[in-house]
């Protein structure tokens, strides 16, 4: 393209024109190679992948450091083999333990447990914890003493549960839904209660009835508060459960840590240590998982 610029001088006479050619210019290939630079080489589902891989290799470092510790106090003998077997006869009792259906039966016992004793904690938690959040007044009575139960430990109720419940399944029920049914109200107490007030001021703008509001706003907005809680709450709960199956039960994994310590039986005693941590933390990680997907529904 051709732009004729004139030019007169303080005379008034025409000076020739200058031609200026702007010709335009197409993207060179150094653009195209930076903006395919920009784009990721490795695919994102990959990316992730690696990263979970790499997380779960980061975990298993501590406990690899561990079990050489271990076989390194048995076989220096730091430690009397009587207190610390070796972690070949620990892994021999596992694979007995878990053949003969002792780790089969003691499992299912405990799961039964949890699941009813937690399944009613947690259930009361919410509840509580959502009618507390939602009145300011409810929360100036109730809040401090809900607090203070929560400092007390298990332990300390496990004499008054006894002579209300006795010593039979309902004890194991009662006394794990007490302990999961607090960290789960106090939590999601907290998550009703820091709820933007301008949520609900724009639900009412919106005209929202009260089932809309619950399914757009309230869910939504307490759903990680929540898992937090029963995360906890499930926390509380497996540990109570085996404080009252060391106390006060004849089956159970937490039984199986008395048993082995009454036989002096310290691979016994190993195993369901490993056992109750693993169980733990399988429990944790379901949950989490749980979370993650309501929270992309949350998002969409």
């Amino acid at each position: 393209m051709d732009n004729g610029i004139s030019i007169e001088d303080p005379l008034g006479r025409q000076l020739p024109t200058a031609s200026v050619s702007i010709v335009p210019t197409p993207r060179g290939r150094e653009t195209q190679a930076a903006e395919r630079s920009r784009e990721p080489i490795i695919p994102p589902r990959l990316l992730t992948l690696g990263k979970k891989v790499g997380a779960v290799l980061a975990g298993l470092v501590v406990p690899t450091l561990l079990l050489l510790l271990w076989r390194t106090a048995f076989a220096r003998e730091w430690v009397s083999p009587l207190i610390l077997p070796a972690p070949s006869m620990v892994w021999a009792t596992f694979r007995e333990l878990y053949g003969d259906g002792t780790i089969k039966r003691d499992l299912v016992v405990s799961a039964f447990r949890i699941l009813k004793g937690f399944g009613v904690g947690a259930a009361v938690g919410i509840v509580i914890g959502s009618a507390l959040g939602a009145s300011k007044s409810a929360r100036a009575y109730f809040n401090p003493t809900f607090f203070a139960l929560s400092q007390i430990n298990v332990i300390a109720w496990i004499p008054l549960f006894i002579l209300v419940f006795g010593i039979d399944e309902g004890l194991k029920v009662a006394i794990i839904a007490w302990s999961s049914s607090l960290p789960v109200a106090l939590t999601v107490m907290k998550g009703v209660a820091d709820i933007p007030n301008k949520w609900f001021e724009l639900a009412r703008v919106q005209e929202l009835n009260r089932y809309e509001t619950l399914r757009r706003v309230t869910l939504p907005a307490t759903i990680p508060i929540v898992f937090t809680g029963l995360r906890a709450g499930l926390g509380a709960a497996w540990i109570s459960l085996i404080v009252v199956e060391l106390i006060a039960s004849s089956e159970g994994v937490g039984f199986l840590v008395v048993w082995g310590r009454q036989l002096f039986q310290m691979d016994v005693v190993i195993v369901a240590i490993v056992i109750i941590g693993t169980i733990g933390l399988v429990l944790d990680v379901s949950l989490r998982a749980v979370e993650r997907r309501l929270q992309r529904w949350q998002h969409r």
